[in-house]
């Protein structure tokens, strides 16, 4: 998951696929993917109706934060963020309808929604990407060097989606909570970007990973999250990250 490369903002990840329902059939895939997704809230996704979340990047000069409420059964989404002038930019459309928005929606806005709920939402996407390939590839040494996990590699195909041939590195617990993650961009050998998964929260039934300090291309990064929360099926009421 990234900028995209299409966004007047650095590249960071993207992931692989266009985005939710741009399934295919599944090949046979690991325990380890539906285990991973249930920790984090699977089986109880269907309850959820509306999810808010600011996404935020600190790249040292470069600062971005952009404002979302996804709409999950009608694939409604509300951004808010600011342009480059620091005017306010807000856009609301449906995800069915992307072809007939404003230009910048498609190119720009679209594209920066699945970055963004790809960054907050990965694990269910274990589940849900049916069309990635995903191998468990046992109890190895975590990136960072402090200790072991079990590395689970997921690779995206080579044709569709925003960054084709993408591909992730999960280093994950014995709880089924990701501690670390590596990304390589287009499948290559080199790692584009290393993250840890820090100051988990429950948002109503979802576990959410908050803050991702790491590195990207060498350099100090961090992307974290601000302002999540939940709605429930016949519920007004937020449920904050807490």
């Amino acid at each position: 998951m990234s900028f995209s490369s299409r966004s007047p903002v650095v590249r960071l990840l993207l992931v692989g696929v266009l985005g939710l329902g741009c399934l295919v059939a599944a090949q046979e895939r690991p325990p380890i993917c539906e285990q991973i997704a249930e920790t984090y809230g699977l089986s109880s996704f269907p309850q959820v109706e509306q999810i808010r979340y600011t996404f935020n990047v600190d790249l040292g000069q470069i600062k971005l934060s952009r404002s979302w409420v996804w709409e999950t059964k009608t694939d409604r989404v509300s951004y808010e963020s600011k342009d480059k002038n620091g005017k306010t930019v807000k856009y609301v459309y449906l995800r069915s309808q992307v072809s007939s928005q404003p230009t910048e929606v498609g190119k720009e806005i679209d594209p920066a929604f699945i970055n963004d709920q790809y960054w907050l939402l990965f694990p269910l996407h274990l589940s849900w990407d049916k069309d990635a390939k995903v191998e468990d590839k046992g109890m190895q040494k975590m990136p960072s060097g402090k200790g072991t996990a079990r590395r689970v590699v997921v690779a995206y195909p080579s044709q569709g989606g925003y960054t084709p041939a993408d591909m992730y590195e999960l280093f994950v617990d014995r709880d089924n909570h990701i501690r670390e993650w590596s990304y390589h961009r287009g499948g290559s050998q080199k790692r584009t970007l290393a993250a840890n998964w820090e100051n988990y929260k429950k948002a109503g039934p979802l576990l959410i990973s908050l803050d991702h300090p790491g590195t990207k291309d060498g350099k100090p990064i961090r992307v974290f999250f601000t302002d999540v929360a939940v709605k429930l099926a016949s519920s007004n009421t937020w449920l904050n990250a807490q």
